[in-house]
């Protein structure tokens, strides 16, 4: 058995197309239309990862909640120097400034995405 997917709901799917593909480097590996709305299946750069991004035609007023039990996604960084590079150039910010977790060179950080889904961004240096 392995995972195949995680799903979540978006608000507005330009806004999370935009971060996902443009700041993450995702890409959309296929797009499908049900009764009520769509669905965006992205794929991280090697093609084994997949998010779905459901974009529904009508949005519950106020928008999703997030729960509390939902934690973060996590993705590696080769670089959190250049992908600060890329998170400024590309109008982001970070929830939680890039840190040194252990004190043996594995740096985190922590962004947000446009629906508030929080997103750990991992450079490790030496694991």
């Amino acid at each position: 058995m392995k995972l195949l997917h995680t799903m979540i709901r978006v608000a507005d799917i330009e806004k999370s197309l935009k971060f996902y593909t443009e700041l993450l480097n995702m890409k959309i590996a296929e797009k499908r239309r049900l009764e009520d709305c769509w669905l965006y299946f992205l794929s991280d750069e090697e093609g084994v990862n997949i998010i779905e991004l459901t974009a529904n035609d009508e949005n519950p007023e106020g928008g999703y909640i997030l729960g509390n039990g939902f934690g973060h996604l996590a993705f590696s960084v080769e670089s959190l120097d250049k992908f600060s590079e890329k998170l400024k150039s590309l109008g982001y910010e970070y929830l939680y400034e890039p840190f040194d977790l252990t004190g043996k060179g594995s740096n985190i950080a922590f962004i947000k995405d446009p629906d508030g889904y929080e997103i750990e961004l991992i450079e490790k240096v030496n694991w």
